[in-house]
């Protein structure tokens, strides 16, 4: 991991990155989308995908940058907010439909997304999954007040049966 990716989760707990998050993510969004992932402002020091969502108001794509944990032949993706106290829109699009689209370096996967329940073996195992990628996410997760919505995105040839995991 570099200097940059280092220096990033280290100043992922405070509160003036968390602020400045909505913005970092707005921006990765359109440098991932142009260059299909190839590059991103948070650096490649990073599990980043892109997910597309349906959204569930409007029915248009909806494109969010996001940090995952590889896990039982999916990603793993926390909605935490950078601590926020309201869930993040991509949640709630993927809970009306759970059907959506990941992006990890230009490659594209159709998935099918689990809410993960907020208890239990499974639960404890895939967010010590994602603590070692960004370990910021215990302080948002006590910041934000709520539990913190973690879906596992499955290829969704997995999810339907068809295929084994892969990692």
């Amino acid at each position: 991991m570099g200097l940059y990716a280092r220096g990033l989760r280290r100043l992922g707990h405070t509160r003036w990155l968390a602020a400045l998050g909505p913005y970092m993510v707005a921006a990765d969004r359109k440098v991932q989308r142009r260059t299909r992932g190839r590059l991103s402002v948070m650096g490649r020091g990073f599990t980043q995908l892109l997910l597309t969502t349906k959204g569930r108001r409007s029915g248009q794509p909806r494109v969010s940058p996001l940090i995952y944990a590889a896990a039982d032949g999916g990603f793993v993706v926390a909605g935490t907010n950078f601590g926020r106290g309201h869930h993040p829109a991509w949640t709630g699009n993927l809970l009306a439909d759970p059907a959506a689209t990941v992006s990890v370096d230009g490659r594209e996967t159709a998935v099918r997304a689990r809410l993960v329940d907020d208890s239990g073996p499974e639960r404890e195992r895939l967010w010590a999954a994602m603590l070692r990628v960004w370990p910021a996410y215990d302080t948002y997760a006590r910041r934000a007040g709520r539990p913190i919505r973690l879906f596992l995105l499955e290829p969704a040839e997995q999810a339907n049966g068809t295929a084994s995991p892969t990692t």
